[in-house]
């Protein structure tokens, strides 16, 4: 039986970070100029957990201080096959439908600014990832000032038109 622990997320500046699954060596570069096309302005560091042969961690992006952030993740997280993506200057609502349409992305466990912790099962071969917990739980229902100041904000921050 597997051994599941739980694997903090570092990310001190509280950017947006992006976890996914994938299949293929090419995810890294693919992935790099999936971001670069979205939003050409990103700063960004993309890491790639091997599954087989050298078992390396491979690493891209445009920034070196989120190229170091994302492979110290993908590092501790340790599963095959994963990919971790830190953010600046874009969001992942940036970025989702391009990553999302890469070809080898097999999923997207989270895309938040949240701590996260992901759950990480491990046997005698290696690791894979059950889950995430992405911030906080519920602390009840919107009320209608709630919603009023949700809808509000979204048309401040120019995602609803008026």
């Amino acid at each position: 039986m597997p051994e599941v622990r739980s694997v903090p997320i570092e990310n001190p500046e509280h950017l947006n970070v992006i976890l996914g699954q994938t299949h293929f060596i090419k995810t890294a570069e693919d992935l790099h100029e999936a971001i670069a096309n979205a939003v050409p302005q990103a700063k960004f560091g993309v890491a790639f957990c091997e599954a087989s042969g050298p078992c390396l961690v491979r690493v891209e992006g445009n920034d070196p201080a989120l190229r170091d952030l994302a492979a110290r993740n993908a590092l501790a997280i340790g599963a095959g096959h994963t990919f971790v993506i830190f953010l600046r200057d874009a969001y992942p609502l940036n970025v989702l439908r391009a990553i999302r349409d890469t070809p080898e992305v097999v999923t997207i466990f989270c895309a938040t600014a949240n701590p996260v912790d992901v759950l990480v099962a491990e046997n005698a071969r290696g690791r894979g990832v059950v889950g995430v917990i992405d911030g906080e739980g519920p602390k009840g229902v919107e009320t209608d000032a709630d919603r009023k100041a949700r809808r509000e904000f979204l048309r401040k921050i120019g995602y609803k038109l008026g």
